[in-house]
């Protein structure tokens, strides 16, 4: 069978896709090439935002007409909470974010009696009680690994839709975690990025005491030659006591947090589970305990209610922090959230200007860190090489090129000469 994999949304998102696709050429299946016609094309759909599901029907559309007779399967989290519109879209393979074996089973199937009948399995996420363990590995192409680690969340911020499609937290037990990155060191991979929808959470739902420290930990010391790259964190469970175990680790000193506003009304009316003072507090907590680490964010521009004094704080807030990058988005309404229903909605044009003005601080600020590097020494892992110039990231996690060949999948010292057009540039050493 020749497939076609559509992913939309998050690394998790992506890490699955890329299971799927493991699972897919274990059976002896095997991608359709470019110009060729596929027979079953595989979404993986994201429901975070409702441009995010406009995206989903838009890829399922344009696929549909490069691929008029493949078998149409969907999976993922918008088919999860918008089982009637993912139905309407003709999926004849329609499951949501549990069960990516039984996914993959149903595709196979389906390919082979094409019966024009809907395989469908769509359970309630809040019913699960077992980790679903994938296939860990790369994305194809890449040289460091990803390990999921955690699914689901139970914060329930009043703008995201993730808990009602993924369900409550479930963990990878310890063992398995550090079986997973002792076989992914095997392999030669020199980097393992820990994913999950809210990898803080986890191993809370086994009320034993253990934490996401008890899994890195577990991890280091299965594949010690390793370093482990961190996802997203939520602030609260960066404590003083995370923060030194964290610092005997072989950790990767880049550290996304997970802000959202800069304003402390705005963030009570997202339902986020921390201040501003908390939140500075970690950064200056790992600035301490790792100096020069490059601290990263996500913002949400014009929440409902957001005033410009409101906003005026956040642009403030994000400045004090000095981020080494930002992820900025507008706000975007998502239909069966609390958010969609309050009131004071800000208008597209508003929430644009606030997108930019924040956007070009957060230009400014991944300039002065750039520019900060220049002189140091770094740790890169080479992913690409190309006209005898090598690219990779440093262990800070900043792209840098250096003219050199046969150092893919190595992890070397490099000294960095210069900075710009958001990446740096340096020599072997």
């Amino acid at each position: 069978m020749r497939y076609i994999i559509a992913t939309l949304g998050c690394k998790v998102n992506q890490y699955e896709s890329e299971a799927i696709e493991q699972l897919l050429r274990q059976d002896g299946h095997r991608p359709a090439e470019a110009g060729e016609t596929a027979d079953a094309v595989l979404v993986n759909t994201c429901a975070v935002t409702a441009e995010g599901a406009r995206k989903v029907r838009q890829t399922v559309r344009r696929l549909r007409r490069e691929h008029p007779e493949a078998l149409l399967a969907v999976c993922g989290c918008w088919s999860q909470v918008e089982r009637r519109e993912a139905a309407d879209l003709g999926a004849e393979v329609l499951f949501g974010t549990g069960d990516r074996r039984g996914f993959v089973a149903a595709v196979e199937a389906a390919a082979e009696n094409r019966s024009g009948e809907r395989t469908e399995k769509l359970d309630d996420p809040f019913r699960r009680t077992d980790y679903e363990e994938l296939p860990a590995g790369a994305y194809a192409g890449h040289a460091r690994a990803y390990l999921k680690i955690q699914d689901g969340c139970d914060n329930f911020c009043t703008y995201c839709i993730i808990p009602f499609a993924r369900g409550r937290v479930l963990s990878l037990p310890e063992d398995r975690c550090a079986a997973e990155a002792a076989a992914l060191a095997a392999r030669g991979y020199r980097e393992i990025v820990v994913t999950g929808i809210e990898i803080a959470s986890w191993g809370k739902e086994r009320k034993n005491g253990k934490t996401l420290i008890d899994a890195l930990e577990a991890m280091a010391a299965s594949a010690p030659e390793v370093r482990l790259h961190l996802g997203s964190l939520e602030p609260t469970a960066v404590t003083e006591d995370f923060v030194r175990q964290l610092g005997a680790l072989n950790v990767c000193p880049h550290f996304h947090l997970s802000l959202q506003s800069g304003c402390d009304a705005t963030l009570r009316r997202m339902h986020r589970k921390y201040d501003t003072a908390f939140f500075f507090a970690v950064t200056e907590r790992l600035r301490a305990a790792f100096p020069g680490c490059s601290l990263t964010t996500d913002l949400i521009c014009g929440f409902p209610g957001e005033t410009e004094e409101e906003f005026a704080a956040t642009l403030a807030f994000a400045e004090r922090c000095d981020f080494a990058a930002m992820h900025v988005f507008p706000y975007s309404r998502r239909p069966g959230t609390k958010a969609d229903a309050m009131p004071d909605q800000i208008s597209r044009e508003v929430k644009a200007e606030r997108c930019r003005r924040i956007q070009a601080l957060a230009d400014e600020m991944k300039r002065r860190y750039l520019l900060a590097q220049v002189g140091e020494t770094r740790q890169a892992l080479f992913e690409t090489e190309k006209n005898g110039v090598a690219r990779g990231h440093t262990e800070n996690y900043l792209e840098v090129a250096v003219p050199a060949e046969q150092v893919r999948g190595r992890v070397l010292p490099v000294r960095i000469t210069g900075a710009g057009d958001g990446c740096l540039s340096g020599l072997l050493l």
